[in-house]
């Protein structure tokens, strides 16, 4: 019996687990075991954006850019059982999960803005505005 539950949960007893999971708790607990990975790369015409959101649905992430501050959000439900058939969880990691991640990027075309998700992998391709030259000169009838 004892067996079976150090198998089933042995991290739980493993003292060296124990003093690993102390020593990420201000960490998971500020940084979030759920933030998504991101990378922003800034080119001279664009700005291109990769973030890793494995288990999200399409549907359930959401991109928007306001006040030049690109913002990407996903929620993602996961039904969790709470007994197999024998009526024991033996391990249980699966959760459902809120991220969001804000970045200011300035001077962005909205009208050619393109955005690809494949295999967990969100990827945002923003073009920058060309300047527009604030020195025309206007002539007087």
């Amino acid at each position: 019996m004892t067996n079976d539950v150090m198998n089933r949960n042995y991290d739980f007893f493993d003292p060296m687990n124990f003093f690993n999971e102390v020593g990420n708790l201000g960490r998971d607990m500020f940084n979030g075991e759920d933030t998504m990975k991101t990378d922003v790369v800034e080119h001279a015409k664009n700005y291109v954006v990769t973030a890793e959101m494995p288990g999200f649905k399409k549907d359930d992430i959401h991109v928007d850019y306001r006040d030049e501050t690109l913002r990407i959000a996903g929620k993602s439900e996961v039904k969790q059982a709470t007994k197999d058939d024998d009526g024991r969880v033996l391990r249980q990691e699966r959760h459902s999960q809120n991220v969001a991640r804000s970045f200011y990027l300035p001077d962005i075309d909205l009208e050619n803005v393109q955005a690809n998700y494949n295999e967990g992998i969100l990827t945002l391709t923003l073009p920058k505005q060309t300047k527009v030259e604030d020195n025309h000169k206007i002539s007087i009838d």
